[in-house]
């Protein structure tokens, strides 16, 4: 360790002059170094200098900023860019405490180890230093200097109560941020100071905070380095930060660097807590009125013997452990961690191959990790700018040029032009490095200018986001009692002497949520004095605004655009609901009459286009008796019906009246009453808001989504929602009314009492899996037996496929329906099965060649289900809306009430009694006989019978 003629520790708490008196010492001499532990104070130092000595003499070196006069005698550095071997007569370290810092500890420890003045060096800093210094520095003197004004602890206070001139400590970004918007909003404004700031921004917001524009300063643990402000009071937001690894409480020590800012020269200075800090307890609080700390004990220490042979010998190196008890082994730094992870790169191993390259690779390393991204991120760049260096020997400036090209853009907000700011200083870095650039004058001028233009849109970013100047006008036009003006553009936007204070949505005044207070008060009442003539304008425009500008929405808002101006309200009846506005008081009633009027005018026009089948099925006065009771029932229920609930009206319907009813597209279904054209999605949405209305539901369920045949059902929804929403609940799923008939269509063919199986036409109409459609039938009424079987081979399969697709050219029962009313009606006796008819003995010897063939395979096993009718088709779960008081006749003998039968499957399948299996040969039955019910007085067949087609077959047999 080298020794200097005269070393002496200037020790004490903040506010004692300890910096100033290291400035004077240094002009004493011809030739002078002082280190700092930030840029910000080092500017400040600097410019200090400056205005004694001129800047002809005086130079300025940190990472990113390089101002060095060629006769420079004095040198202002951050500790890290302090050159050595200068032989300067005078040097100085300020806050020589950070030798504890865990991240940049070891480089303060470095130079109070081996940073000497030729005659005089200076450590300043805290008592707690006493120890350490003692015992590593021999012959040092120690010079105590005391406080100059008393520091008192004044407990905790809102923010709201804080006083002027009080500068208010967060330890993170956002935090900081948090408590700058909130001092906008109740004091008009506040400057933001921040380590990450550059000098520039940092010296406009101070001069915001200075010159009394601005009475507080909202500042992280930065100002606690050494930084002159005029505060009188430091408030805690929080007593725990982050110290890059882990959350932890800051120490009395630290606590004490921070609230030191209060009280400058002689002035007297107070610190407490604000926010969710805790007060500090009675041992710190009198701790840090009295400056009585916990001395340190143990430094940071890493070594600066560096062996550049190998990357291996260097890292090895630089995790050496000190020998002296009173140091302890820094932990990994960044540098460190970088140069570890390019040391596995094999590009890099290629190329450190000689101590040059091994010390340029280092020098790479130490590039700060400005941008913060991620370890492996800045390790990426590294590996880039050093395989420049050692390729080219320089950086080269196209590639240089594209780097701060991407940089340099003022546009975005206050993160965006700070990630900026913090790319930059990368790039400032690089360009201050010696023979790093061919032009490195240039370079630096390049990266100072964009560094400039970024911290001044950064500056003017704080300042409109958290320097309220509409709040210091109007606070202080009240206090005077002086008129406002206000104003509205075309926008709706509106203004308070120049300064937006909200917006006229629709015909709601909405104030700006940053207003609180007495502000928000008289931002309101302003605002409301020029809105009186806005509300009639807008109102005479919504008048006479087409329908296509407005839209009801799926909970029963009436939108205007994109602005709310009423709501839907239950009328007398489902087809004619209310309108209720949104308009201010302050509008006037002729304003929301006129609204109302639009609004009910627009929702009336709708209900009229969407709605046009039930409104005419409404007005039809040739409708009389049943049939006008019929269509009260449908246009009540808005134009879909369950079959079952209507059972007994349908049956009481003679053909007439069905004709007429028909007339209007009502379909009589197996399963639902409904009339198609209501069922499209416009229709749909529209009533499912009327229905909600009528219904008095609180929130109103959503239309499924257009043109599925199944969705999911709704757990817990309003029942009746499946019906109104053109859908069935069945089991886990609902299926759409007009797709469940064809369905409908499709099961009158089967036999449900022996048993069937889902046809192919089946699933594919439901877009169904087998196990989904199990389940739908299950909910349908019916019952499913899984079970197992051998696979059908694909020769069986085609030839049991050619009756399918005989079956699919036969036109469904409704549709047959629809043109003879005779079919009807035997489509509605539930046990008229039509089978089509197949020869068996193809299939037969298909299956049998198959099957010799694949003789010694093993049978591939398939799941089926088999169908069977469960019983309650006239429940809500039911497979239908039958009357079950009908008797159903087959084979001379009455079946079981309400169950729908078809042809006997008893012999299918090989005699086992299981319907439906396939390549199974089906048996003759014979011909079916059918018996009549008693005598009755002739009369013509129920056209909107579903078995009317079978009905008049055996008539016609007759």
């Amino acid at each position: 360790m080298a020794s200097a003629s005269r070393i002496v520790a200037v020790l004490g708490p903040t506010n004692t002059g300890k910096t100033h008196y290291a400035i004077e010492r240094m002009l004493g001499y011809r030739t002078g170094v002082m280190g700092f532990p930030l840029r910000l104070l080092a500017r400040e130092v600097y410019d200090k200098v400056v205005a004694a000595r001129g800047p002809s003499v005086v130079a300025l070196v940190t990472g990113e900023e390089r101002i060095v006069p060629p006769r420079a005698q004095y040198w202002i550095c951050t500790v890290e860019a302090m050159p050595e071997g200068m032989g300067c007569d005078f040097l100085a370290i300020d806050e020589i405490q950070l030798c504890a810092d865990p991240e940049r500890g070891h480089v303060f420890t470095d130079r109070l180890l081996r940073a000497r003045g030729t005659h005089e060096t200076l450590f300043l800093g805290a008592d707690t230093m006493r120890g350490p210094i003692s015992a590593l520095v021999p012959g040092v003197e120690f010079v105590r200097r005391e406080r100059m004004s008393d520091l008192v602890y004044t407990g905790s206070k809102k923010i709201s109560r804080m006083p002027p001139r009080t500068a208010i400590v967060g330890f993170s970004v956002d935090n900081v941020y948090a408590i700058a918007e909130l001092i906008r909003r109740q004091k008009g404004g506040a400057a933001v100071v921040m380590g990450a700031l550059s000098p520039r921004t940092r010296n406009a917001q101070v001069e915001l905070y200075q010159n009394g524009e601005v009475d507080y300063l909202v500042a992280t643990d930065a100002i606690g380095m050494g930084l002159n402000l005029d505060i009188d009071h430091v408030a805690f937001s929080s007593t725990t930060k982050f110290d890059g690894r882990r959350m932890r409480p800051l120490a009395p020590n630290e606590l004490a660097q921070i609230a030191g800012r209060a009280g400058r020269g002689m002035s007297h200075g107070t610190f407490g807590v604000t926010g969710d800090a805790r007060p500090l307890d009675e041992g710190t609080a009198s701790a840090i009125m009295n400056h009585q700390f916990t001395p340190l004990k143990k430094l940071n220490w890493r070594s600066a013997e560096l062996q550049f042979g190998t990357v291996e010998a260097l890292i090895n190196s630089l995790e050496s452990s000190p020998a002296n008890e009173n140091l302890i082994k820094a932990r990994e730094a960044d540098d460190l961690g970088a140069l570890k992870m390019l040391s596995r790169e094999s590009a890099v191993i290629s190329r450190t191959t000689n101590a040059q390259s091994v010390k340029l690779l280092w020098d790479v390393c130490r590039i700060p990790d400005f941008r913060g991204i991620s370890h492996a991120e800045h390790a990426s760049l590294l590996g880039v700018i050093f395989e420049h260096l050692h390729g080219g020997g320089v950086v080269p400036d196209d590639w240089m040029a594209r780097q701060i090209k991407r940089i340099d853009r003022t546009d975005g907000n206050i993160d965006t032009l700070s990630k900026r700011l913090a790319f930059i200083r990368t790039w400032t870095y690089v360009a201050q490095r010696n023979g790093w650039l061919r032009d490195e004058s240039h370079w630096r001028g390049e990266t100072r200018a964009v560094e400039d233009r970024l911290s001044d849109a950064l500056h003017e970013r704080l300042t409109q986001r958290f320097v309220d100047r509409r709040t210091s006008v109007l606070l202080r036009r009240l206090k005077q009692k002086e008129a406002l003006l206000a104003e509205v553009n075309d926008k709706g936007e509106v203004t308070v002497e120049g300064e937006f204070v909200g917006r006229l949505e629709g015909f709601r005044f909405s104030p700006d949520k940053a207003a609180q207070g007495t502000e928000a008060k008289a931002l309101k009442a302003a605002s409301l004095q020029a809105l009186a003539p806005q509300f009639h304008l807008r109102a005479d425009r919504f008048y006479n605004a087409p329908d296509t500008e407005i839209d009801f929405t799926e909970q029963g808002g009436l939108m205007w655009g994109e602005h709310a101006v009423g709501k839907l309200v239950a009328g007398a009846d489902a087809l004619n609901p209310q309108i209720e506005v949104f308009v201010d008081e302050a509008a006037g009633p002729d304003v929301a009459q006129k609204v109302e009027r639009r609004l009910l005018h627009f929702i009336t026009r709708k209900i009229t286009a969407l709605f046009e089948p039930l409104l005419n099925l409404q007005k039809d006065e040739e409708l009389t008796g049943l049939a006008r009771g019929f269509a009260f029932r449908m246009v009540e229920n808005l134009g879909v019906l369950p079959r079952a609930g209507v059972a007994q009206e349908v049956k009481d319907l003679d053909q007439d009246a069905r004709g007429a009813l028909r007339k209007h597209g009502i379909r009589f279904g197996q399963f639902t009453i409904f009339m198609p054209l209501l069922l499209k999605p416009a229709p749909t949405r529209l009533r499912l808001v009327l229905w909600s209305l009528a219904n008095g539901l609180q929130d109103f369920p959503e239309a499924p989504p257009p043109g599925l045949v199944t969705v999911p059902s709704i757990k817990d929804a309003p029942e009746g929602y499946d019906t109104m929403s053109g859908y069935r609940a069945a089991g886990e799923r609902m299926i759409r009314i007009d797709m469940l008939e064809r369905l409908a269509d499709m099961l009158r063919s089967e036999d449900s009492r022996g048993g069937f199986e889902a046809k192919a036409d089946m699933l594919s109409i439901t877009g169904m899996t087998l196990e989904q459609f199990a389940d739908l039938m299950q909910g349908l009424g019916y019952k499913a037996e899984k079970g197992e079987r051998e696979k059908v081979k694909p020769v069986a399969a085609e030839a049991e496929a050619k009756p399918a697709e005989a079956a699919e050219e036969a036109p469904a029962a409704e549709d047959i329906a629809a043109e003879d009313p005779v079919a009807e009606a035997v489509a509605e006796t539930p046990e008229a099965p039509v089978e089509a008819e197949v020869e068996a003995a193809p299939v037969e010897e298909a299956t049998e060649a198959k099957a010799e063939t694949a003789a010694d395979a093993d049978p591939e096993v398939e799941v089926f289900f088999t169908f069977t009718w469960g019983g309650n088709r006239g429940g809500r779960q039911g497979g239908g809306q039958r009357q079950q008081n009908r008797r159903p006749q087959g084979e001379g003998k009455p079946g079981g009430k309400g169950k729908p039968r078809g042809a006997k499957g008893g012999d299918r399948d090989g005699g086992r009694g299981k319907p439906g299996r396939k390549g199974g040969p089906r048996q003759d039955q014979g011909a079916k006989t059918y018996s009549s019910r008693p005598a009755k007085k002739e009369k013509q067949i129920d056209p909107d019978n579903p078995f009317a087609a079978a009905l008049m077959g055996l008539k016609q047999g007759d």
